[in-house]
């Protein structure tokens, strides 16, 4: 058996418990899982349960963590020439969309209380975003004058801002991204270097 860094037990119990509010997360939404519904759907009792987690937050965010991670594994970006890279980037990012799109339906107010405020997340996506705008630019696919660090910033919020919108008025999936690849593209198409 193993501790984790609360001091709490690690085990398969623990996956277990994780497993099942992921299956209620996804099917019901994050904000219908609590404790008691987790207890009575694998039949554990309360010290089982805090003998692993402090409380239903910690495995939302378990949940939530791994979730996120699937998302990144969609980074992928380089390309052998000027329009591969842009409908590459197009395609990614439209994937990381519609990857996310269930995840952010059903942790919509999770990830607006919580993901929002996380630093590590925020700084993965900066670093990844400013990768492929540095990897533009030594390529010559984007125009010289543009501030990376700037642009990266406004990417994120442009792509953050569409998912929430998308998903908070319940558009289809497909819908949102018809729309975002347009939009997207219409933002990529100013980034190119002039003829």
């Amino acid at each position: 058996m193993a501790i984790n860094k609360n001091g709490l037990i690690d085990d398969e119990m623990s996956e277990q418990i994780v497993e099942a509010a992921e299956q209620m997360a996804m099917t019901y939404g994050a904000h219908t899982v609590n404790v008691r519904k987790i207890l009575v759907r694998i039949g554990i009792t309360n010290r089982v349960f805090y003998n692993r987690f402090r409380n239903v937050e910690d495995v939302l965010d378990l949940v939530y963590r791994r979730k996120i991670s699937k998302i990144r594994e969609g980074v992928a970006w380089e390309y052998d020439d000027e329009e591969q890279f842009f409908e590459g980037i197009t395609n990614m990012v439209t994937n990381i969309l519609l990857t996310s799109y269930d995840v952010k339906m059903q942790f919509n107010q999770y990830v607006f209380e919580n993901d929002s405020r996380s630093k590590e997340n925020y700084e993965w996506w900066m670093a990844e975003i400013e990768k492929i705008f540095a990897y533009a630019k030594e390529q010559h696919y984007i125009r010289e004058d543009l501030d990376c660090d700037i642009l990266s910033y406004s990417l994120w919020c442009f792509c953050r801002g569409y998912n929430a919108d998308a998903v908070g008025r319940k558009l289809p999936k497909e819908e949102a991204a018809r729309r975002f690849r347009y939009s997207f593209g219409i933002i990529l198409d100013g980034l190119r270097k002039k003829a």
